[in-house]
């Protein structure tokens, strides 16, 4: 059989010229069931794949659950969410947030068991990807990077401010030095004088090289702090510049939290340096608990 002709819906990207080019140059070896899947992939237009389970893709394809992945794997993808992660990329930058938000509502309906499958099964597909995507001495690395710290400065803006609010919070309840950072342009500039050697800076920024994480990372490396960064899209261009990349991968339809594998990678983190130095970690423990016992009780001046 000729290799197969893909059809043009007009929604040019890199992910979607990716998969018609991984359709096209491994058509021949494909079985027929996974044929069927690789013909509705480029057939569909992009933002139905985006809200689309493997078993929808099954039924739809006319073949699996199994196939889908299959297929998938053949083409060259690790699964649906890698799928799902590239084909994002270009949707996400072409699509206004309005439309995306409809296309969201349409997708889901109001059946709310339909709603809280669709939310839990990209949370889920989401974080297992986050696993797949860690590698042991990447994360040691990063673990290596912070454990000395005199101070860790955790960096987040917008929706990566709850992770970086989260980790330094935590990091404080296990006795370490941590500060949250979430200032932008001249206010930045504060923080920055703050960073001293010795020091290691957190950083959740999924995309977009922000002025601020380039001033801030080229602020480190001068006074002599190590940085982790916690990304998406960023590895490659930061990756030479920083101590360990961790990949967190953002949401491909906005159905969940921007900030969801952001936090189960800095709890991640936490738990590695909690073990590092249990004794402090359950000493400080204990003295918050006796300082909101302390607050509690009616001669702290304070009830509720």
């Amino acid at each position: 059989m000729s290799v197969m002709k893909t059809p043009d819906h007009g929604e040019h990207g890199e992910g979607v010229t990716r998969l018609r080019t991984a359709v096209r140059d491994r058509w021949e070896s494909l079985s027929a069931s996974e044929r069927a899947v690789a013909r509705y992939l480029v057939s569909a237009p992009v933002e139905r794949l985006l809200f689309t389970g493997a078993q929808e893709l099954g039924t739809a394809s006319g073949t699996s659950n199994a196939t889908v992945v299959r297929a998938l794997q053949r083409l060259g993808y690790g699964g649906l969410p890698a799928l799902k992660r590239e084909l994002a990329f270009g949707f996400t930058a072409a699509v206004a947030p309005e439309v995306r938000m409809r296309q969201r509502v349409a997708h889901v309906g109001r059946d709310l068991d339909g709603i809280r499958g669709e939310v839990i099964d990209e949370a889920r597909e989401r974080i297992e990807q986050t696993r797949r995507l860690t590698e042991p001495g990447v994360l040691r690395a990063a673990v290596e990077a912070l454990a000395g710290a005199g101070e860790i400065h955790c960096f987040g803006i917008a929706a990566s401010e709850p992770a970086a609010r989260h980790l330094a919070l935590a990091l404080g309840r296990i006795g370490r030095r941590s500060r949250c950072v979430d200032a932008t342009g001249f206010a930045l500039a504060d923080d920055l004088l703050a960073l001293r050697q010795g020091d290691a800076v957190v950083v959740f920024q999924p995309g977009r090289a922000l002025t601020e994480l380039t001033v801030l990372v080229e602020r480190a490396r001068a006074v002599g702090a190590r940085v982790v960064l916690v990304t998406d899209e960023l590895g490659e261009e930061f990756g030479d510049r920083v101590d360990a990349v961790l990949t967190a991968p953002r949401t491909p339809t906005g159905i969940t939290s921007e900030a969801l594998t952001a936090l189960v990678v800095a709890d991640v983190l936490l738990l590695a340096l909690t073990t590092l130095d249990e004794t402090r970690a359950a000493d400080t423990s204990h003295q918050l608990t006796v300082l909101r016992e302390q607050l509690l009780s009616p001669k702290g001046g304070r009830r509720g």
